[in-house]
């Protein structure tokens, strides 16, 4: 199944846009890790977390992560100690910064 997105969006009709094949994408969907999710997800909050702390967004960084530790408990392999590692000197980080 192909489904085209002429005509949808910001972009005019007569400019080109690429099909998009939804079988494919579902396909590729289905072959995806939910592990490989939840590694990239985590890794992903860790450093918006980091970025909004060193811009003193405290609501946002406690999103993060308190994002991010609800997480962890799901990270597996050789990476999660790295995880929580990290997870923990964001907690650290926001304390001291909370403090201030």
């Amino acid at each position: 199944m192909r489904a085209s997105l002429r005509g949808h969006g910001p972009m005019a009709d007569d400019e080109a846009e690429p099909d998009v094949d939804i079988e494919a994408l579902q396909q590729q969907l289905a072959d995806f890790q939910v592990e490989q999710f939840v590694l990239s997800a985590a890794s992903t909050l860790a450093s918006l977390a980091f970025a909004k702390l060193e811009r003193d967004d405290l609501p946002q960084a406690k999103k993060a992560i308190d994002t991010l530790a609800a997480l962890t408990p799901h990270v597996e392999g050789p990476v999660a100690g790295d995880i929580r590692t990290a997870l923990t000197n964001l907690q650290v980080a926001y304390a001291e910064a909370a403090a201030r």
